[in-house]
């Protein structure tokens, strides 16, 4: 991609030998006899404009986080966005924390994921995409509700409010319910349509979810699938699926940095590639664990040990994420 930020770009257009011959013949086809000079400035001007373009130093590729929640402060919350009854938050993970978060870490944007403290009700979340349209995009959360209310309201969210993601959470199936049931296809057959990759998570191991995930992937192959939080364990292999290489305390066995992710992060880029990887930090959560910032380092860190290149890194960092998501992180 030519910019990172921006829509996704014309593709190149190469000439064979043929059409670059018709086409200089064409160039240099004059109404009038060309002197040299003519020749010459025109030569020595297309040099300095091609030394230029040369020169011009190539934008530093964002970094971006794939993975975070906002929530209403305790003021918010009493004046207009509310807690799920039951899911009262108990960590600071307002927008003006986050924001001070990433500046002091030097990230650049971020994909927002709906919260379980406000269960359904996106009216938090969308007032924090709306007030800041070039740093954030939203993941909104699926409602698998028997009705399949969840459905138009999945719609909604995508069409009019621009949520750019859906988060699956098996948890939240009515009990003894499968991803694939009705209702569940549904939302994932919708998502695909409408260009929005399903993120799933796993909380309790991906071994109990499987073959569910397995079967929504083969029945309908033009959903992408984002598997967060490596999915707790080796994940599958299908050629829509990305990981989030996310919420790293929560998969480690070490203290930070979180060194055994290491290896783990070696086996999902040999298996996947960076370009499908994506870091995500897991704020608010992760503030008390280590620090914003010492999310992102734990990255860097991790990747020193493995020898990841310095190109592969900007792809786990900011690349992959503003790739799938094309369009997104640019100014208004």
């Amino acid at each position: 991609m030519a910019s990172w930020s921006s829509p996704a770009a014309a593709p190149c257009r190469f000439l064979s030998p043929l059409a670059t011959a018709a086409s200089s013949r064409a160039l240099l086809s004059f109404p009038t006899p060309t002197t040299r000079r003519r020749l010459l400035l025109s030569s020595t001007a297309t040099t300095i404009a091609a030394a230029m373009a040369a020169s011009s130093p190539s934008p530093p590729c964002k970094v971006l986080d794939s993975h975070l929640h906002v929530w209403a402060s305790p003021q918010q919350a009493k004046e207009g966005y509310p807690y799920f009854p039951g899911q009262e938050a108990t960590l600071r993970g307002d927008a003006d924390f986050l924001l001070e978060c990433m500046d002091e870490a030097g990230v650049d944007g971020a994909l927002i994921v709906q919260p379980i403290n406000h269960m359904f009700d996106h009216s938090l979340v969308t007032s924090v995409l709306k007030k800041y349209p070039s740093k954030f995009i939203g993941c909104c959360l699926a409602n698998p509700a028997d009705d399949g209310s969840g459905i138009k309201q999945l719609e909604h969210l995508i069409v009019q409010e621009k949520y750019r993601a859906v988060r699956f959470n098996p948890n939240l199936w009515p009990p003894g319910q499968k991803m694939t049931n009705e209702v569940g296809r549904s939302l994932f057959a919708k998502a695909g349509e409408l260009g929005a990759p399903v993120g799933i998570m796993t909380m309790k191991g991906i071994g109990l979810y499987i073959q569910e995930i397995e079967e929504l992937c083969r029945d309908y192959p033009e959903t992408t699938v984002i598997l967060d939080h490596m999915a707790f364990c080796k994940p599958p292999t299908f050629p829509k699926v990305y990981v989030k290489y996310s919420a790293l305390f929560r998969i480690s066995r070490e203290a930070y940095p979180y060194e055994d992710t290491a290896q783990l992060l070696f086996r999902v880029i040999s298996n996947y590639g960076a370009n499908l990887i994506m870091w995500g930090s897991d704020f608010p959560f992760v503030v008390p664990e280590c620090g914003y910032k010492g999310a992102k380092e734990a990255v860097s860190h991790a990747a020193s040990k493995i020898s990841v290149s310095p190109s592969d890194l900007e792809w786990i960092l900011g690349r992959t994420v503003s790739q799938l998501f094309q369009g997104a992180w640019v100014a208004p």
